[in-house]
């Protein structure tokens, strides 16, 4: 299936899933579809391992609660995280390392402070490998740090955006 893509979301610097400077992260790029879906893009090292090529399922958990809390982003902007409050994951297939993955998530119930979520990781071949749906808490950057995050550390990637990405 392929979604038409109409912005990317901001990444930092030492996040472990989008962190462009965190040698062991997942360097995972977000882009928000014009039917108010997020995918995140990224490639599992060998270092993300758990099995042998199989990546472990801490990672495909911490990119599902990443791709279903950044969904909030859509529509109360690039200042507002969702904190997790209760994320249930369900495990279908392994999922490999060294290939490029892509997971969806969508909000599917804002109720002001709190948000609910769903999202999928999928395999190369379009297989849904692990789903999770999710419970979250609205918080702006300057209720989770104190320091000039916003300002040195959390930005917009300077990749072209693509047009469509399919899943």
């Amino acid at each position: 299936m392929s979604h038409k893509i109409k912005h990317s979301q901001h990444i930092s610097k030492n996040c472990l899933v989008c962190g462009v400077d965190n040698g062991f992260g997942l360097k995972t790029r977000f882009y928000e579809t014009e039917d108010n879906q997020l995918i995140a893009v990224f490639r599992p090292l060998d270092e993300h391992q758990s099995y042998p090529k199989v990546t472990h399922g801490g990672i495909s958990a911490a990119i599902l609660d990443e791709v279903i809390g950044r969904a909030i982003m859509m529509t109360a902007g690039s200042a507002t995280f969702g904190v997790t409050i209760e994320l249930k994951v369900r495990y279908k297939k392994p999922v490999p390392t060294c290939v490029e993955l892509k997971a969806i998530g969508r909000i599917t119930r804002d109720s002001g402070r709190i948000f609910e979520g769903t999202g999928e990781l999928y395999l190369p071949g379009g297989e849904i490998a692990v789903e999770a749906e999710g419970r979250y808490m609205k918080r702006r950057i300057d209720q989770i740090t104190a320091d000039d995050f916003a300002e040195n550390e959390w930005f917009e990637p300077q990749e072209r955006l693509p047009r469509e990405i399919d899943l």
